[in-house]
């Protein structure tokens, strides 16, 4: 059985928690979104819940597909008033900033690599009462740092 609420031709849409479920978000991450003006707010009926369609599920799913890829909510914005096609360029520009803003992490984090390897080496020779190398090293601040 499918975790996909199931709708009719002449169903208006799908609750928030429907909405919820078939993205693999929790009600509150919309209710986020929505606050942060990332979602529209369907309008309630009179006497009746709000209902949401395909164009909030495909809006979700770009905010979700945005984050896997780095961009903070207020780049994913930016890029949401982009999504018309017209913009290709600007969105461009925003995709190799990001990609600047990830190698910078990368390397960052292959220089951490690199000092925990040699940490943990000092720290296997194993000579007995010895102080701990890797202690020491970092109480005299002689780990690189990330830039």
């Amino acid at each position: 059985m499918s975790n996909t609420p199931s709708h009719s031709l002449n169903d208006p849409g799908m609750t928030i928690g429907d909405l919820a479920k078939v993205a693999g978000v929790n009600v509150e991450t919309i209710r986020f979104y929505q606050r942060k003006g990332l979602m529209p707010e369907p309008d309630r009926p009179v006497g009746s819940i709000r209902r949401y369609g395909p164009t909030n599920q495909s809006r979700l799913n770009f905010i979700k597909a945005a984050k896997r890829l780095g961009f903070s909510l207020d780049e994913t914005a930016q890029l949401l008033q982009l999504e018309d096609g017209a913009s290709c360029a600007q969105a461009r520009v925003k995709a190799e900033v990001k990609l600047a803003e990830v190698r910078l992490k990368l390397a960052d984090l292959q220089r951490m690599e690199a000092a925990l390897s040699g940490l943990i080496l000092l720290c296997g020779a194993g000579k007995r009462n010895v102080r701990c190398p890797l202690i020491a090293a970092m109480e005299r601040h002689q780990v690189p740092l990330p830039t």
